[in-house]
Protein backbone atom coordinates (compact mmCIF):
# COMPACT_ATOMS: atom_id res chain seq x y z
CA UNK A 1 0.00 0.00 0.00
CA UNK A 2 1.21 3.52 -1.22
CA UNK A 3 1.78 5.97 2.27
CA UNK A 4 0.23 9.42 1.53
CA UNK A 5 3.02 11.80 1.91
CA UNK A 6 2.36 14.16 4.71
CA UNK A 7 2.69 17.82 3.62
CA UNK A 8 4.32 19.63 6.21
CA UNK A 9 4.81 23.39 7.68
CA UNK A 10 7.40 24.43 9.69
CA UNK A 11 6.87 27.60 11.38
CA UNK A 12 9.59 29.16 13.72
CA UNK A 13 10.91 32.52 15.12
CA UNK A 14 14.76 32.30 15.42
CA UNK A 15 16.98 35.34 17.31
CA UNK A 16 20.57 33.93 17.49
CA UNK A 17 20.10 30.86 14.74
CA UNK A 18 19.31 27.50 17.49
CA UNK A 19 15.85 27.76 16.90
CA UNK A 20 16.65 27.94 12.52
CA UNK A 21 19.10 25.50 12.81
CA UNK A 22 16.36 22.70 14.49
CA UNK A 23 13.73 23.87 12.15
CA UNK A 24 16.27 23.87 8.82
CA UNK A 25 17.24 20.08 9.95
CA UNK A 26 14.00 19.28 10.56
CA UNK A 27 12.49 20.61 7.15
CA UNK A 28 14.97 18.59 5.23
CA UNK A 29 14.48 15.61 6.99
CA UNK A 30 11.12 15.54 6.09
CA UNK A 31 11.14 17.68 2.98
CA UNK A 32 8.86 20.03 5.18
CA UNK A 33 7.70 23.87 4.26
CA UNK A 34 9.36 26.27 6.65
CA UNK A 35 8.11 29.48 7.44
CA UNK A 36 10.29 31.94 9.39
CA UNK A 37 8.89 34.48 10.97
CA UNK A 38 10.51 38.04 10.65
CA UNK A 39 9.03 40.94 12.58
CA UNK A 40 9.48 44.05 10.41
CA UNK A 41 12.13 45.76 13.02
CA UNK A 42 13.43 42.64 15.09
CA UNK A 43 15.40 43.42 18.59
CA UNK A 44 19.57 44.12 17.52
CA UNK A 45 20.25 44.03 21.55
CA UNK A 46 23.25 41.43 21.86
CA UNK A 47 25.24 40.59 25.54
CA UNK A 48 23.14 40.89 28.31
CA UNK A 49 20.68 43.75 27.58
CA UNK A 50 19.27 41.16 24.84
CA UNK A 51 17.34 39.50 28.24
CA UNK A 52 16.46 43.05 29.37
CA UNK A 53 14.65 43.77 25.86
CA UNK A 54 13.49 40.53 24.77
CA UNK A 55 12.04 39.94 28.49
CA UNK A 56 9.74 43.29 28.32
CA UNK A 57 8.92 42.73 25.09
CA UNK A 58 7.24 39.55 26.57
CA UNK A 59 6.02 40.76 30.14
CA UNK A 60 4.15 43.24 27.92
CA UNK A 61 2.63 41.18 25.95
CA UNK A 62 4.50 42.78 22.35
CA UNK A 63 3.02 41.64 19.21
CA UNK A 64 5.64 42.97 16.82
CA UNK A 65 4.40 43.64 12.94
CA UNK A 66 5.25 40.72 11.06
CA UNK A 67 7.07 40.80 7.53
CA UNK A 68 4.95 39.71 4.91
CA UNK A 69 4.21 35.84 3.84
CA UNK A 70 1.80 34.01 2.09
CA UNK A 71 0.86 30.87 3.44
CA UNK A 72 -2.06 29.13 3.63
CA UNK A 73 -2.10 26.37 6.75
CA UNK A 74 -5.16 24.64 5.22
CA UNK A 75 -2.68 22.81 2.89
CA UNK A 76 -0.80 21.17 5.52
CA UNK A 77 -1.34 18.14 7.75
CA UNK A 78 1.01 18.67 10.17
CA UNK A 79 2.16 22.20 11.85
CA UNK A 80 5.50 22.02 13.88
CA UNK A 81 6.48 25.67 15.79
CA UNK A 82 9.82 26.49 17.05
CA UNK A 83 10.52 29.30 19.32
CA UNK A 84 13.58 30.65 21.69
CA UNK A 85 12.71 30.98 25.02
CA UNK A 86 12.30 34.37 26.26
CA UNK A 87 11.87 35.08 29.44
CA UNK A 88 10.38 31.57 30.38
CA UNK A 89 8.30 31.86 27.21
CA UNK A 90 7.63 31.90 23.64
CA UNK A 91 8.65 34.93 21.72
CA UNK A 92 6.61 37.98 20.83
CA UNK A 93 7.48 36.70 16.88
CA UNK A 94 4.86 34.08 17.54
CA UNK A 95 2.58 35.66 19.89
CA UNK A 96 2.03 37.78 16.68
CA UNK A 97 1.45 35.12 14.38
CA UNK A 98 -1.28 33.18 17.00
CA UNK A 99 -3.18 36.40 17.63
CA UNK A 100 -3.32 36.98 13.32
CA UNK A 101 -3.95 33.10 12.39
CA UNK A 102 -6.48 30.97 14.08
CA UNK A 103 -4.92 27.44 14.24
CA UNK A 104 -7.55 24.65 14.66
CA UNK A 105 -8.22 21.10 14.12
CA UNK A 106 -4.82 20.82 13.31
CA UNK A 107 -1.80 17.85 14.06
CA UNK A 108 0.54 20.43 15.47
CA UNK A 109 3.81 19.95 17.26
CA UNK A 110 6.25 22.43 19.55
CA UNK A 111 9.62 22.89 20.14
CA UNK A 112 11.78 25.59 21.61
CA UNK A 113 15.84 26.29 22.07
CA UNK A 114 17.09 27.04 25.32
CA UNK A 115 20.09 27.98 27.55
CA UNK A 116 18.50 27.22 30.73
CA UNK A 117 15.06 26.41 31.48
CA UNK A 118 12.27 26.20 29.51
CA UNK A 119 10.12 27.55 31.96
CA UNK A 120 6.33 26.88 30.68
CA UNK A 121 7.27 27.62 27.06
CA UNK A 122 5.72 24.67 25.62
CA UNK A 123 2.78 24.83 27.93
CA UNK A 124 1.98 28.56 26.61
CA UNK A 125 2.43 27.51 23.42
CA UNK A 126 -0.06 24.52 23.89
CA UNK A 127 -2.51 26.72 25.70
CA UNK A 128 -2.17 29.00 22.47
CA UNK A 129 -2.85 25.82 20.25
CA UNK A 130 -5.63 24.21 22.45
CA UNK A 131 -8.23 23.55 19.18
CA UNK A 132 -5.82 20.97 17.52
CA UNK A 133 -4.45 17.88 18.05
CA UNK A 134 -1.18 17.96 19.63
CA UNK A 135 1.09 15.35 18.44
CA UNK A 136 4.18 15.99 20.24
CA UNK A 137 6.20 18.61 22.07
CA UNK A 138 10.47 18.75 22.13
CA UNK A 139 12.94 21.40 23.75
CA UNK A 140 16.61 21.43 22.54
CA UNK A 141 19.60 22.89 24.96
CA UNK A 142 21.44 25.46 22.91
CA UNK A 143 21.66 23.39 19.76
CA UNK A 144 24.63 25.18 18.11
CA UNK A 145 27.15 25.45 21.24
CA UNK A 146 26.78 22.27 23.30
CA UNK A 147 26.51 19.35 20.73
CA UNK A 148 25.54 20.14 17.40
CA UNK A 149 25.57 16.68 16.18
CA UNK A 150 23.19 15.31 19.01
CA UNK A 151 20.76 18.07 18.71
CA UNK A 152 20.72 17.35 14.82
CA UNK A 153 19.75 13.89 15.26
CA UNK A 154 17.56 14.15 17.97
CA UNK A 155 15.40 16.50 15.58
CA UNK A 156 15.63 14.40 12.98
CA UNK A 157 14.35 11.62 14.72
CA UNK A 158 11.59 13.31 16.49
CA UNK A 159 10.19 14.91 13.51
CA UNK A 160 10.26 11.58 11.97
CA UNK A 161 8.31 10.18 14.62
CA UNK A 162 6.05 12.88 14.60
CA UNK A 163 5.10 11.94 10.91
CA UNK A 164 4.37 8.79 12.27
CA UNK A 165 1.88 9.93 13.99
CA UNK A 166 -0.14 11.99 11.51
Amino acid sequence: MDKKKVKSLIIFYSYEGNTRFIAQTMAKAINADILELKPKKDMKSKGFMKYVWGGRKVVFKQKPELEPFNVNLDDYDLLVFGTPVWAFTFTPALRSFFSRFSVEHKKVAVFCCHEGGMGKTVENMLSELKENNMIGTNDFYHPLCKDKEESEKKAKAWVKELISKV
